[in-house]
């Protein structure tokens, strides 16, 4: 019956750790009894690289009790993920537990200072980097032979212990709060305990010598350096667990009575606290499915209302939307007009500016055209005049050249005047010859220029003695 009981709650655990739904839950084990305070003990060293401290907590077996979970170096799911420690919490008069999980960040775990990084709230012992986990020397104890990825930070330490190491949060115990961090990790994604470390859990429930009623809060084995490796005492020394639960087997009948009867007063007085947190429970479930119903009328009224005002100013936003497009559509179109119209009339005046500058130049080059050929009527006018002047003068040169050539040649042939006798002849009167008029010549383009004759000497008269 023991066996069967404690199967039970091993799988009620098992099946509440790999849910994801939220942060943390309670597991249905609910205590009407405190668990023990927290032994001190020596955390043993790492025994190897990107290995993560899960800290000793007291869990519960319906049988025998409260048994010490030693704390123990495990290997984490995947790189970059947290452990955040189990704890238990006082609510509703019960006291119910709280499995741990792996998360990228460290949720809230009741406050409860678990030593060795684990102060009460975060985590100070190491961080990720690169995929590979440093430790801080200052709060955990590693095997430096092959450990060489550490740090020293002394701000994470905390000496504060309250109420002789409470180990639960509530009323007589830890009374801290979720932070802002802790409440934002709680709502990540998590990750369940690995099958080592449940197994871990397992072999300290197998142990007699780790239930509180036999070892009165100091177990055999407080720390191990690995699942299923070596177990230390909480000095620091080796712990022989075989001989710790041998000795358990050994104890006198009176005293294995009298835990009995204290096991089976606990267990009656648990029993009738459980039974009684039911009953409130069932309560308080009542109580809540009513709220639940009201509350669900209200927000099913309040959420049409908001659904009608929400499309109501959808509406109206549509409505407004439509407006501003249909005026920039419409100022759009207004400024398209003016551009065009604007273009329309560049257009215009660079058509009559081409225009005007096509007249002028045309105005221009006409002008300059008739001035040039006036200015070569001009010139061919004078060049005639001169060849005119040039041909007259040529003609009246030849022509008095002629006449005078004329006039010797007429002197030169005219008879010789001789001595007449005295015999009077009647006279006769001879006529003198005109001098030939010298025609007239038109003008013509001036000759080269051609040295003249020199003019005949007329033939001198004979003279007579």
């Amino acid at each position: 019956m023991k066996k069967i009981a404690k199967i039970l709650i091993l799988a009620c655990i098992m099946s509440v750790a790999s849910s994801m739904a939220f942060a943390q839950v309670d597991v249905g084990v609910s205590i009407g009894i405190a668990p023990p305070p927290l032994p001190v003990y020596v955390q043993p060293a790492c025994p190897q690289d990107g290995y993560l401290w899960q800290p000793g907590y007291w869990a519960y077996d319906p049988t025998d009790g409260y048994y010490w979970v030693p704390g123990v170096w495990v290997a984490p799911p995947d790189p970059d993920l947290y452990w955040t420690p189990s704890y238990w919490g006082y609510e509703g008069g019960s006291y119910g537990f709280h499995m741990g999980y792996w998360g990228a960040s460290v949720g809230f775990y009741g406050g409860i200072n678990y030593g060795f990084g684990y102060g009460g709230w975060g985590y100070g012992g190491g961080r990720w980097n690169g995929g590979r986990f440093q430790y801080n020397t200052a709060v955990v104890n590693v095997n430096r032979t092959f450990i060489h990825n550490t740090y020293i930070d002394r701000t994470v330490v905390n000496n504060t212990y309250v109420h002789n190491h409470t180990s639960f949060n509530g009323p007589g115990g830890v009374t801290a709060r979720p932070r802002p961090e802790e409440e934002r990790a709680m709502n990540e994604h998590h990750v369940a305990p690995t099958s080592n470390q449940l197994a871990h859990q397992q072999f300290a429930s197998r142990n007699k010598a780790q239930f509180a009623s036999v070892n009165h809060g100091q177990p055999a084995a407080a720390a191990m350096n690995k699942v299923n490796g070596r177990a230390f005492t909480s000095t620091g020394h080796v712990a022989n667990l075989a001989r710790a639960n041998a000795a358990v087997r050994r104890l006198p009948p009176v005293k294995a009575s009298r835990a009995a009867n204290t096991a089976r007063a606990a267990k009656t007085e648990n029993n009738a606290r459980t039974t009684a947190a039911a009953t409130r429970t069932k309560n308080t479930a009542r109580a809540t499915a009513a709220r639940t119903a009201r509350t669900g009328n209200a927000a099913r009224t309040a959420t049409a209302a908001r659904s009608a005002r929400t499309e109501n100013a959808a509406k109206a936003t549509a409505a407004r939307t439509a407006r501003t497009a249909n005026t920039a559509r419409a100022a759009t179109a207004a400024r398209s007009a003016r551009t065009e119209n604007a273009a329309r009339a560049t257009a215009a005046r660079t058509a009559r500016t081409e225009n005007t500058a096509r007249a002028a130049t045309a105005a221009r080059t006409a002008r300059t055209e008739n001035t040039a050929r006036a200015s070569a009527a001009r010139t061919a006018s004078n060049e005639n005049a001169a060849r005119a002047a040039a041909a007259a003068r040529t003609a009246r040169t030849e022509n008095t050249a002629r006449a005078a050539t004329a006039a010797r040649t007429a002197r030169a042939s005219a008879p010789v005047r001789t001595q007449p006798q005295r015999v009077a002849p009647t006279p006769q009167r001879v006529q003198p010859q005109r001098a030939p008029q010298p025609q007239r010549v038109a003008p013509q383009r001036a000759p080269q220029a051609q040295p003249h004759a020199a003019p005949r000497a007329a033939p001198q008269r004979e003279k007579r003695g």
